[in-house]
């Protein structure tokens, strides 16, 4: 059986750079379009992960970009996970999709994200509580990545509010990394996301998760400094990070040689990763 935690604790080694697969069907190099549209995401995903396999910790697919494109969309999303894990057993592979409900919406969501599309961990978000994230949860062997700052201009709208804990006034995010850290994780897999772009929040969230993977968007594109985000967001060994980097690397060419463009680009920001760890 595939263990998340297990599986990342193998690569983080040598990598702590996640590759989002959010391969955007309209950014597609055109000499892969003359196939039906499953072919032509599930082809490009491919060479990506055939060229970048080797210095990455874990994928991560938006699942927007393959639902946008209807069943083949779809059905090229399961055809990666599948190709990823039979061909690199080793490298996890994360789905992006935010999910959380309640009752039997949840367990509907579990198997199809677990069973059915066999993703390894899945990004959720707090606001329903814990009793709706609980069978996310007990499925012990998969991450679950719960969403406490994101990268966005826009966290601050709710983020910020300042709320009470234990008689204690602080942000709402770092009520969320308290409850994450030391009420939900009893079964050891759950995980957070902390964007790049609030570094000094990054650095509180790590003093609160102990050596909880952070998942780390925010870099490239977005603009989070590497230097910054690595020195805040560490665990005590070095690790502990999933730093995740799409666009800059999936979409840093659009010609015939873009797989290997990606790769230099992926080397590029692994290594400088791993100069500050």
């Amino acid at each position: 059986m595939r263990d998340f935690r297990q599986l990342l604790e193998g690569r983080w080694q040598q990598s702590c750079l996640c590759v989002g697969l959010d391969s955007n069907y309209e950014k597609i190099p055109s000499h892969l379009k003359s196939l039906p549209v499953k072919g032509t995401i599930f082809n490009f995903n491919r060479e990506i992960v055939d060229a970048t396999q080797d210095l990455v910790c874990a994928y991560k697919l938006q699942i927007a970009f393959y639902e946008a494109k209807g069943p083949e969309g779809i059905a090229a999303m399961m055809e990666t996970v599948e190709y990823a894990q039979e061909r690199y057993p080793d490298i996890p592979v994360i789905v992006d999709a935010k999910r959380a409900d309640i009752g039997n919406t949840n367990d509907a969501y579990t198997i199809a994200t677990f069973n059915v599309y066999r993703f390894d961990a899945m990004t959720l978000h707090p606001y329903l509580g814990i009793g709706a994230l609980q069978p996310f949860l007990n499925r012990k062997e998969k991450g679950c990545i719960i969403l406490c700052r994101t990268s966005n201009p826009e966290a601050r709208e709710f983020q910020d509010l300042t709320v009470q804990r234990n008689g204690t006034e602080m942000p709402l995010w770092k009520y969320v990394a308290h409850q994450v850290t030391e009420v939900w994780n009893t079964n050891g897999n759950c995980c957070m996301v902390a964007g790049a772009t609030y570094p000094e929040e990054l650095a509180e969230i790590r003093a609160i998760a102990g050596d909880m993977p952070l998942l780390i968007p925010g870099i490239g594109a977005q603009g989070g400094d590497i230097e910054a985000t690595v020195k805040a967001g560490k665990d005590s060994r070095g690790t502990g990070m999933i730093i995740n980097n799409s666009r800059d690397i999936i979409f840093a060419s659009s010609g015939p040689g873009f797989a290997e463009v990606a790769r230099q680009k992926t080397i590029k920001f692994r290594d400088e990763i791993n100069r500050y760890r």
